[in-house]
């Protein structure tokens, strides 16, 4: 199978998404993809988009990156910053510029919230507060449920899909709240979200969602976490540190955070390695929640370089791909 994308008069060209919880095989997915049908890959993990991160994000290799075009990787100074608004930005551009070349484009990553932003864009909030996040970051010291508790008083059903640790998003959720009137006219972010949503035009959107067995899934995050320790994660992270200390957002992000722990002395080897594979585990779990919200997927159950897998997603993008072209004459 070797199809490559056309655009036919009063069709919106393809695009396809390969979403799914960490280690589930969607870098495999993506590339087998891309190759069949002449694709390009487009980032949607907001770590992988930082420069010098590179053991803990399990980016594509070198090897991988050179078989076909890839955007969105190593676009971030590892200071830097990155929204989920200015991802869907960068990445509309980048959808806008495969477009133009007549290729495929292929969506992959696990961050579900930019990828909501690239899909169904975002609500108009208000401006940051830096202000009010400095008194929250100081009142979140009392515990991982205190800001989660105040979201909870003011935005119940935002408070369900945030977890309780997570307290970047804890802290915009509540800034959005507080921040859209006054009290008595005060709009939840749940409603916010509803208005305003620029969401992504002109291509036709194929969803396709791993789902493998959950036993199989846990041993491979385990086995990934392990390999990570053993490739140099704590030297990198030693480099990371020495060159930016805390300045590097991304230090606190999964596997980074365990050994930055270890290298601080606070816990040892094992220690943290079995911390880094239970907090993967539990970061897929949230993404499965998350990506069943997601409309129109169409799940495979398996992991993403089975090749039974790889064959019905092939059959998938060639089916969309044929039914949205005119029969010929």
């Amino acid at each position: 199978m070797d199809s490559e994308p056309r655009e036919i008069a009063g069709h919106e060209p393809l695009l396809v998404v390969v979403l799914g919880p960490t280690a589930s095989g969607k870098t495999a997915l993506s590339l087998e993809l891309a190759e069949k049908f002449h694709g390009e890959i487009v980032n949607c993990d907001s770590v992988a988009m930082y420069r010098e991160f590179d053991i803990g994000t399990a980016k594509p290799s070198a090897a991988e990156r050179a078989s076909v075009p890839h955007h969105l990787f190593d676009c971030v100074e590892a200071t830097g910053t990155m929204t989920a608004g200015e991802y869907a930005r960068q990445a509309r551009q980048v959808l806008a510029e495969i477009k133009g070349r007549r290729r495929l484009p292929v969506v992959v990553g696990g961050t579900g919230l930019y990828l909501r932003a690239l899909l169904d864009g975002l609500f108009p909030g208000p401006q940051r507060s830096e202000e009010l996040r400095e008194r929250l970051r100081e009142r979140a010291q009392s515990g991982p449920e205190y800001l989660h508790g105040i979201l909870r008083r003011l935005d119940r059903a935002a408070a369900e899909k945030i977890h309780a640790n997570d307290t970047p998003k804890l802290i915009r959720a509540i800034e959005v709240c507080l921040g859209s009137g006054e009290s008595g006219s005060r709009q939840k972010m749940t409603e916010l979200w509803q208005q305003g949503r620029d969401a992504l035009q002109g291509f036709r959107i194929l969803r396709l969602g791993l789902d493998p067995d959950r036993a199989r899934l846990y041993e491979r995050i385990n086995g990934r976490a392990r390999e990570m320790f053993d490739q140099g994660l704590i030297e990198e992270t030693q480099n990371l540190l020495q060159k930016y200390g805390a300045s590097a957002g991304p230090l606190a992000s999964l596997g980074y955070k365990q050994a930055v722990q270890l290298i601080r002395g606070e816990i040892t080897r094992e220690q943290a390695m079995q911390a880094a594979q239970q907090a993967h585990r539990k970061y897929a779990k949230r993404q499965m929640t998350w990506f069943r919200r997601e409309p129109d997927v169409t799940w495979l159950q398996g992991f993403g370089d089975d090749p039974p897998v790889q064959r019905e997603a092939l059959r998938s993008v060639a089916s969309v791909e044929v039914r949205g072209r005119r029969p010929e004459i």
